[in-house]
């Protein structure tokens, strides 16, 4: 028996050595992308995943927009299907392009982004996670960010999907900046940390002060060739939960320490699992997705 499978998710990003192939959708063409043999030819399709999932014990999934090799009605019904029938939930739809902080393209982006909100409903996503901006986070840039944030969020809310955005890129560089973002929209737009994204000096300190308001988290584990990290894994997700985080925790493996993906995974799953069980953590915030 695995413990706590309710707090553990998998990115699909996790097994992109698996995967292979990647449709890079952008929102400079509509068009369907062509596959592009970016990691290496793979051995596993997405529409398997799910099933992988099940059978490693984890039963949440997280889809990054470039693994969808079609948006087709029939293809999306087809992978909702499967992961039914795995009795894995897709947790989040990761929208891996746009800017909503560019002058000269965030209206475009903005449109774009809204385009895969049908998808991310028909593949039963309680979230979908966009790019907040890139821009340097001048007022102005905030603000222009927060403004098509919260237009999108009115049409996820519409189709039962909760937008969330990430500490990620250089518009949200500080807890003041994504502090500021959610306060300005007002609960619409939701959190998921990343622990992977704040690599510098005072990690620590800003993780605390964004995961205390988080509903997701991309569980990422620094490795090297020493393997991985336990001292800052376990660090990050001690801060997690001291100050209030009890939402799932997406394992992100992104090494070649372990050949086999599925590994690295395991690997941090097992660092989680053995602070939980220290720090009696065993249920998930009321209504976390």
């Amino acid at each position: 028996m695995v413990k706590f499978t309710d707090r553990f998710a998998v990115s699909s990003w996790s097994l992109h050595r698996a995967l292979g192939s990647t449709y890079p959708y952008t929102p400079a063409n509509n068009a369907q992308p062509s596959r592009q043999p970016t990691y290496g030819e793979g051995s596993l399709e997405l529409i398997d995943l799910p099933r992988q999932c099940a059978e490693h014990g984890v039963f949440r999934l997280e889809i990054c927009s470039f693994h969808l090799p079609s948006r087709s009605p029939g293809y999306i019904a087809e992978f909702r299907t499967a992961a039914q029938e795995a009795g894995v939930k897709i947790q989040t739809l990761l929208v891996e392009d746009g800017d909503l902080s560019d002058p000269d393209t965030a209206q475009r982006d903005a449109e774009w982004m809204a385009g895969w909100i049908d998808t991310a409903a028909a593949l039963g996503a309680g979230n979908m996670r966009v790019i907040a901006g890139k821009a340097q986070p001048t007022d102005i840039a905030l603000t222009r960010a927060e403004t098509y944030l919260r237009k999108l969020a009115e049409l996820t809310s519409a189709a039962g999907v909760r937008l969330v955005v990430e500490n990620w890129f250089d518009l949200l560089p500080r807890p003041a900046e994504v502090n500021r973002v959610l306060d300005a929209l007002d609960g619409k737009v939701g959190l998921n940390g990343d622990f992977g994204n704040w690599e510098r000096d005072g990690k620590y300190e800003d993780l605390a002060m964004i995961m205390r308001r988080a509903e997701l988290c991309h569980a990422k584990g620094r490795y090297s060739a020493a393997g991985l990290d336990v001292e800052d894994y376990v660090r990050c997700v001690e801060l997690s939960t001291a100050v209030g985080y009890r939402g799932p925790f997406t394992l992100i493996y992104d090494s070649r320490y372990h050949e086999d993906e599925w590994s690295g995974i395991l690997e941090e799953r097992a660092c989680i699992t053995g602070v939980l069980e220290s720090k009696n953590e065993s249920m998930p915030a009321a209504g976390a997705v």
